[in-house]
């Protein structure tokens, strides 16, 4: 069993993706979506998991009205084992009432949390490195985050500042005290941090023992703790039955802000393992693959529906119609059934600003 038999894995499935629209949307969120192969993203993350533990401990904690896609998606996974909830409060919220439902099947129960969007390209080495961090949590005396080691200054992630050596786990991975938190910062800062070999990107994937976590918010979060009380100890019909009570009125509020800023007992392993948050259309081409003049072409259709001339790094989505380009380069064309987006490839993330004039103008169809 490889030390993790009382290990369950806590999917992390409600998340919206704005910088991912057109094809992002309030209906269909990016998790749901084949953006970097034939499977969905939720559907790589899930087989991912599978591999560290067995589908029968894996969760998956997702909003009310992505419950069915959930279960159409991942057959694998028991539908008891999908929570809906009624409502986003953030992550705090989220990974508190996952730790819960893994304790009421097993007091001794370690919690792998694990986004339903990210991706990895050596799987095996993020299995071993899951497993290493998940027999650290099983001594229930730390929390642990699964630290991303920087590859560019990147300004969108938040940065982990490792202290002192606690232990080596083996000759590659070594178990680092947790210093401080730094939330997106500016591209010199991040390039500074960079530079001393000290700081991590936090990619939000915690792995503890349920009962720890419940201590820390009983500790730093007791208001929260005391509304997700009602979950303990009961049947899982029972469990999904007061969700509502429980997020009702509750506090919506990060992980990090709620726990992982204030506990004195985090600790860091660091995760090599090719990961990638899939953030923006960038990422996207980033990761495609791409043919002799530096396009990717992604979509439904093959690539007979794209006509290419001095064009030249571009990301093309493809929906049923011929895309033509003329003298184009390094931009990003999205077509949809309601939607034509052009964005140049170097602002990829101001894609979110659409979204926010959308809602400003309430022209909700098209989110």
């Amino acid at each position: 069993m490889n030390g993790t038999e009382h290990t369950f894995a806590l999917i992390l499935a409600g998340g919206g993706g704005t910088r991912l629209w057109p094809k992002s949307r309030n209906a269909t969120p990016k998790q749901f979506l084949s953006l970097v192969g034939s499977e969905t993203m939720m559907q790589f993350s899930a087989n991912r998991i599978a591999q560290v533990v067995p589908w029968e401990r894996i969760i998956v904690i997702t909003n009310l009205k992505y419950k069915d896609e959930i279960v159409k998606q991942l057959p694998q996974i028991n539908p008891e084992n999908i929570i809906a909830e009624p409502e986003k409060k953030d992550t705090a919220l989220a990974m508190l009432t996952g730790a819960i439902y893994a304790w009421n099947k097993d007091k001794d129960a370690v919690v792998i949390n694990c986004a339903s969007d990210h991706v990895v390209t050596d799987e095996a080495e993020f299995v071993r490195v899951m497993r290493a961090a998940a027999k650290v949590a099983a001594t229930g005396k730390d929390l642990v985050t699964v630290g991303i080691r920087p590859t560019r200054p990147a300004t969108g992630f938040g940065y982990i500042k490792t202290g002192s050596d606690i232990q080596k786990i083996d000759t590659k991975l070594t178990l680092f005290k947790v210093d401080s938190f730094t939330e997106k910062p500016n591209a010199a800062t991040a390039q500074a941090f960079i530079s001393t070999g000290k700081y991590f990107w936090n990619a939000n994937m915690y792995v503890w023992s349920a009962q720890a976590l419940i201590s820390s918010f009983e500790q730093h979060k007791p208001d929260l703790l005391k509304k997700a009380q009602s979950l303990e100890q009961v049947t899982p019909a029972e469990f999904h039955d007061r969700l509502p009570a429980v997020y009702q009125d509750a506090e919506a509020i990060s992980i990090d802000y709620a726990i992982s800023e204030k506990a004195e007992n985090l600790v860091l392993i660091p995760g090599d393992f090719g990961w990638n948050d899939v953030g923006d259309w960038k990422v996207v081409y980033d990761l495609g693959m791409k043919n002799l003049e530096g396009n990717v072409i992604i979509g439904g259709q093959d690539k007979q529906h794209t006509l290419a001339i001095k064009s030249n790094s571009n990301l093309i989505h493809t929906n049923g119609r011929l895309v033509a380009l003329v003298g184009v380069s390094d931009m990003i064309i999205i077509d949809t059934d309601e939607i034509l987006m052009i964005v140049p490839m170097s602002q990829s993330q101001d894609v979110k600003k659409l979204v926010e004039r959308l809602k400003e103008e309430k022209r909700n169809e098209y989110l």
